[in-house]
């Protein structure tokens, strides 16, 4: 059971409230700035079965960087679009965000106004815009998607239109945003699934269709284009997503500079080259294309569950957003993260003691940022609930990357528990 932080009385910001419908003015007004914010880009937005297509309707997109809502600004002009975002968006700036129509959320809670929001916004006649994996790529592939989705289009019955956007990852990683990399941008909309055609599918129909059309792959988009992406910091970053050594099989030791990637803990370096592949400077290449090291990656934690090895415990500096603006700083505090209780965050706040508990079940994925601007660029995780969000900052380096797959893992694991045993 989650033990409050005391607050003393502070308001927190409050997510369950309609959002407003997009004054016309607002929705050129976001098109000019998007226009400005992408002149100096080089970008292509493309309209697959879209003929006629009117709102109301949902548009999903994948999710790589800022640049992602200018693009799909573009693609959806002249129509009113409300965006699901989560509550970090708000920060300083509610007022904005309430005036162009936003719908607040806290990432990976059961929000059921959300819900309510969606379905105001369709009956309205507008467009639903949402990013359905609930967060910045880590390595420019596919991430964890709800099952909860396909039962949400069921619900409103509208068209489902997938936006893929691909280059944008390889232009501003996630880790590295920083550093922007002279990359051409291809936006796709699509029209998926028809009103029709969701009335006669079951759920995991709908999921199914979902899921073929939300597949992208940055790195595969780059050697297919034979885009050369010749800055010399283009490696810079790389360690966070790819943080166990394939070699010596070390977690947590992985560095990078310039185009090189290397292991501090047996010395081994790989090169990223121009044209996206990785080559070892010595000995055996084991991962030429990056997501398949990510997904690697992803094997190893799931050993590790499977066998009951899995176990991470840290002093974390936490600061929590009750509301948008200020990030309460909460001091230092106990963060468990196991194969039964998932995560488990002990701490005090004005001599009063807090706790936190989100369960294997509660948690589908994890909310994780690299160099965090909003608060101090390290890296972070963040936990919500339905009332407040922490983001923990890990005293251990480079471990968020793992937290998030063993988060998405175990929640995978403890649902085929449940589905089996409502089958008995």
């Amino acid at each position: 059971m989650n033990q409050d932080v005391n607050y003393k009385n502070q308001k927190r910001y409050r997510t369950a409230k309609y959002p407003i419908r997009q004054p016309i003015i607002i929705v050129w007004l976001i098109w000019l700035l998007s226009k400005m914010m992408l002149l100096n880009k080089k970008y292509k937005v493309e309209k697959i079965n879209m003929q006629g297509l009117k709102p109301p309707y949902m548009l999903l997109s994948n999710h790589m960087y800022f640049i992602d809502f200018e693009l799909c600004a573009m693609a959806t002009l002249p129509y009113r679009v409300n965006n699901v975002v989560s509550i970090d968006g708000y920060y300083r700036r509610p007022f904005l965000l309430e005036l162009i129509g936003a719908i607040c959320t806290r990432k990976f809670t059961t929000d059921l106004h959300l819900v309510k929001s969606i379905a105001k916004v369709l009956k309205r006649g507008d467009i639903l815009s949402m990013y359905p994996e609930a967060r910045y790529s880590p390595c420019g592939t596919t991430s964890y998607m709800p099952e909860a989705l396909g039962k949400l289009i069921k619900m409103n019955k509208v068209p489902v239109v997938v936006a893929i956007h691909r280059g944008n990852h390889l232009h501003s990683p996630f880790w590295n945003f920083r550093k922007k990399r002279k990359v051409p941008l291809h936006t796709t909309l699509t029209q998926i699934l028809t009103a029709e055609q969701i009335k006669t599918m079951s759920v995991d129909e709908i999921n199914a269709a979902v899921k073929q059309a939300m597949q992208y792959d940055d790195y595969q988009y780059q050697k297919d284009n034979g885009i050369r992406i010749t800055e010399p910091f283009r490696a810079e970053g790389l360690h966070k997503v790819l943080y166990q050594c394939p070699h010596c099989l070390t977690e947590s030791k992985m560095d990078s500079k310039g185009s090189e990637l290397f292991c501090t803990a047996c010395g081994k370096r790989w090169n990223w080259e121009e044209t996206g592949e990785l080559r070892a400077l010595e000995g055996e290449t084991e991962f030429e294309h990056i997501p398949d090291w990510f997904a690697w990656e992803r094997e190893q934690i799931k050993k590790q569950i499977e066998d009951g090895t899995y176990h991470f415990e840290d002093e974390v500096e936490v600061f929590s957003l009750p509301r948008c603006w200020k990030f309460e700083k909460l001091g230092f505090a106990k963060l468990t993260h196991d194969i039964e209780n998932g995560f488990v965050l002990e701490g005090e706040y004005r001599e009063k003691p807090y706790r936190i508990h989100r369960t294997p079940i509660e948690n589908n994925s994890l909310h994780i940022e690299y160099d965090y601007c909003y608060i101090k660029p390290f890296d972070c995780l963040d936990l919500s609930t339905d009332k407040d969000s922490f983001y923990c900052y890990p005293k251990q380096q480079n471990v968020v990357t793992k937290l998030g797959f063993a988060t998405e893992l175990l929640y995978e694991r403890k649902s085929r528990k449940k589905e089996t045993t409502q089958a008995k």
